[in-house]
């Protein structure tokens, strides 16, 4: 009987550390993409890449807070497919390479010129590079 609840306990704290790991460097991976995009996009800036859009140019702390709170998502994404999906790595994987391409799908359309829109995609790309793998790595193979 105490190897069963022995057993239940070490699996419960191991659930609880894993989500938490998953949570720890999830804020992590946010910080760090946060930093790189608005540093890329200083760059592109001083490069002459406008970000105009019809109310105006995108401010650098635009790009700062926008990736923050979308990685944020992400993190809440992994936290939960941890918790519910049965192949919690590849589901969440799938899920945000489709997310990744279908965010793309703006910076096509809503009117900016081509080096903007492009700068744009491939700030997209770089914070899912980022963010994704650090996730991706903290979740199970299967449940």
């Amino acid at each position: 009987m105490s190897t069963i609840t022995n057993t239940q306990q070490y699996a419960t704290t191991s659930r609880t550390s894993a989500r938490r790991s998953v949570w720890l460097h999830g804020l992590a991976a946010v910080v760090a993409a946060s930093v790189a995009i608005t540093a890329l996009a200083a760059v592109a800036m001083a490069a002459g890449v406008s970000f105009e859009t019809a109310d105006g140019p995108i401010p650098l702390l635009g790009f700062t807070q926008l990736t923050a709170v979308f990685s944020l998502v992400g993190v809440a994404m992994a936290a939960i497919m941890a918790r519910v999906a049965r192949r919690p790595r590849r589901t969440f994987v799938v899920t945000t390479v489709v997310l990744t391409v279908a965010s793309l799908v703006p910076d096509a359309t809503f009117g900016f010129d081509v080096p903007s829109a492009i700068v744009l995609m491939a700030l997209h790309v770089v914070a899912a590079v980022i963010v994704v793998p650090v996730l991706a790595r903290r979740l199970a193979q299967a449940r």
